[in-house]
């Protein structure tokens, strides 16, 4: 696992265009995000933006012939860690399909309502992502 750099740029949207995951934002935020390697073949990533004192957990995808071998945890932890160094109060998400995976790392289904203004700076919240996705939080 490491930092991504400004050439991992393409390969990184092309494992979200794979996952169907939004690209917009990604970025401007790729200093905050962390990947998966084997062989120089990108198995997962994850990154934060960081908004204020909150952070928007985003952009979580491990190849599907590699989920289910503890990829996806790595890099989730890897992240928080991270805000926590950063010292942000809060992290978010935004899912469709994952609220039973992140539970495991603390987070709580919240309201849209809860989320912070800092975070509405972030092209996620911006359109990026559906109105229909659920906010879940971490706070510590």
């Amino acid at each position: 696992m490491r930092a991504a750099t400004l050439e991992d740029l393409t390969t990184v949207f092309k494992l979200l265009e794979t996952a169907k995951l939004p690209t917009a934002g990604v970025e401007d935020h790729l200093q905050n995000f962390v990947l998966e390697f084997e062989n120089d073949v990108l198995l997962g990533c994850a990154g934060l933006e960081i908004h204020g004192q909150a952070g928007l957990l985003r952009s979580v995808v491990v190849t599907a012939t590699e989920r289910n071998q503890g990829i996806g945890s790595r890099l989730v932890q890897s992240i928080l860690a991270h805000a926590r160094e950063k010292r942000l109060s809060s992290v978010f998400l935004l899912t469709e399909s994952a609220t039973t995976y992140f539970p495991r790392f603390g987070f709580k289904q919240v309201s849209r309502a809860e989320i912070p203004a800092s975070l509405h700076a972030s092209k996620e919240l911006r359109g990026a992502c559906p109105a229909t996705v659920l906010v879940m939080m971490l706070g510590w």
